[in-house]
């Protein structure tokens, strides 16, 4: 199936420590004190190898090679000569130097499909309150990384709103996504050695985090600014069939008014509300692909952390600035 869990041998490729996570996915294990130890629950304790591709005439293929998984001969992705793999047991150990100096408490990890990309989420010490209230948002860090060549290992900032467990995906200032990216291409330990500056960056991102989410929970948008928010994120399409988008948008204002954690007096009909009617909207009941409640939650994920509902929040945190702004 196309976006699921990856599942070996009647075994998913999912581990989460302490409560259910947002997501509602994967076994529960008590808190594991490494990243070796947290790849072996995951079903993440696999290598990847490289091998030479040949034509059905038996021509070797001298520009591209296969990346094929170890353990169970399958081939994830076709790649370039200048491909370096970076193996689970490597990526991870990453974060576990990072967890040596910065407290870092392992939360979830998993792989998705064939086990072409895996994530492991670590959850940095502190809160955002938002206010001074009861809105609070637990600092993330999201480490990523695949074996098809479709993207590079990924370190960047994933906060998580605690009252409706959503993912928040903020977008940095130049728009750009946030964290560190390392190309699967020359000196990669070397790279990785380097991007242990992710702390200091965590650190300057959370904070200025704090801040924009204060501004957004000041600022309450009128009712035509409102429509005009959730217009810019679901316009009406050009074949004139509406009826889809004014039905998320009814969705989204209704969320705006009784969503979980909109009742908080700091946050009631702010900015900010607005931004995570927008969150629960795509975290929870945005409508998604599956044959099973599995799939669906694994499509789900992907998209939230990696797809287009992460695109869709971080342009929707950017519109509630620039309306914020232009009250």
């Amino acid at each position: 199936m196309a976006h699921e869990l990856c599942t070996v041998n009647g075994r998913t490729a999912m581990m989460y420590v302490g409560e259910v996570p947002w997501h509602g996915l994967g076994r529960h294990l008590d808190a594991p004190a490494t990243a070796r130890e947290t790849i072996a629950a995951a079903g993440l304790d696999y290598d990847v190898r490289l091998v030479g591709l040949t034509t059905m005439d038996g021509i070797p293929v001298t520009t591209r090679k296969a990346v094929v998984r170890a353990d169970t001969n399958d081939v994830l992705g076709v790649v370039g000569n200048s491909y370096v793999p970076v193996q689970n047991a490597q990526a991870f150990g990453f974060l576990d130097a990072v967890a040596a100096d910065g407290g870092i408490r392992y939360h979830t990890a998993g792989a998705l499909r064939g086990g072409e990309r895996i994530w492991l989420l670590g959850k940095l010490p502190g809160q955002i309150r938002v206010k001074g209230s009861d809105d609070v948002t637990d600092k993330f860090i999201l480490l990523s990384n695949s074996h098809d060549g479709s993207s590079a290992l990924r370190v960047f900032f994933t906060p998580i709103r605690v009252v409706c467990a959503n993912t928040l995906a903020m977008a940095d200032r130049s728009g750009k996504g946030e964290g560190i990216s390392i190309r699967h291409q020359g000196d990669l330990p070397a790279k990785v050695r380097e991007a242990r500056e992710v702390l200091g960056l965590a650190r300057r991102y959370y904070d200025d985090l704090e801040i924009r989410i204060d501004f957004l929970a000041g600022h309450h948008p009128s009712a035509a600014q409102l429509g005009r928010y959730f217009q810019a994120l679901y316009p009406d399409p050009e074949d004139g069939n509406a009826s889809r988008a004014r039905n998320v948008r009814d969705t989204l204002h209704g969320l705006f008014e009784g969503g979980k954690g909109q009742e908080i007096p700091a946050i009631r009909h702010s900015s900010w509300a607005a931004f995570n009617a927008v969150t629960e909207f795509v975290d929870h009941l945005r409508s998604t692909r599956g044959r099973s409640e599995q799939e669906r939650g694994g499509n789900r994920l992907e998209s939230a952390w990696f797809g287009s509902g992460n695109r869709l929040k971080q342009h929707a945190f950017r519109l509630a600035l620039d309306m914020a702004a232009n009250n």
